[in-house]
């Protein structure tokens, strides 16, 4: 059974959903800073980035028949930037998100493929332009998705 929680602030949750909207009919994607203790990762900063699949999508054969509206690459240069700049704030890169274009926030067999073991990965489903279901997800030791706990922390004024 997974027990992985992933926390984050509403405000990360709402930077999400209006990065998809805004990127719609496109897939969206962003990385997610923050860090790991007793298998609970905590969200420090969410970082949107561009959808680079099209420059990218040959690193990904066979996927290249698709596009940004069913596909999301982050540009290498961008993930060394970010980490380094995450180090530099002793953070560390837990995760990626992504949207899901008017289909269910269920991982795809190309997102299982391209998964990395120790990141979380939240994809909202964007159904017509509105942001819907969110979801977390993070690959078993068998290297297939299950679901992780979203835990919404709220902080006292």
């Amino acid at each position: 059974m997974n027990t992985a929680v992933i926390k984050l602030l509403p405000q990360h949750i709402q930077m999400i959903r209006s990065h998809a909207e805004s990127t719609y009919p496109n897939e969206c994607c962003g990385i997610i800073l923050g860090y790991l203790e007793n298998q609970i990762k905590t969200v420090v900063e969410i970082i949107p980035t561009k959808n680079a699949w099209s420059a990218e999508s040959a690193n990904f054969a066979p996927h290249t028949e698709r596009n940004e509206t069913s596909r999301y690459a982050i540009a290498p240069q961008d993930m060394l930037q970010i980490q380094k700049s995450a180090r530099d704030k002793s953070l560390n890169i837990i995760g990626i998100y992504h949207s899901h274009p008017d289909h269910p926030a269920i991982p795809s067999e190309c997102d299982r493929q391209y998964a990395w073991p120790a990141y979380s990965y939240i994809i909202v489903s964007v159904q017509n332009g509105q942001a819907g279901e969110l979801l977390s997800w993070s690959l078993d030791d068998q290297h297939q998705f299950q679901r992780e706990t979203i835990d919404t922390i709220n902080l006292a004024t």
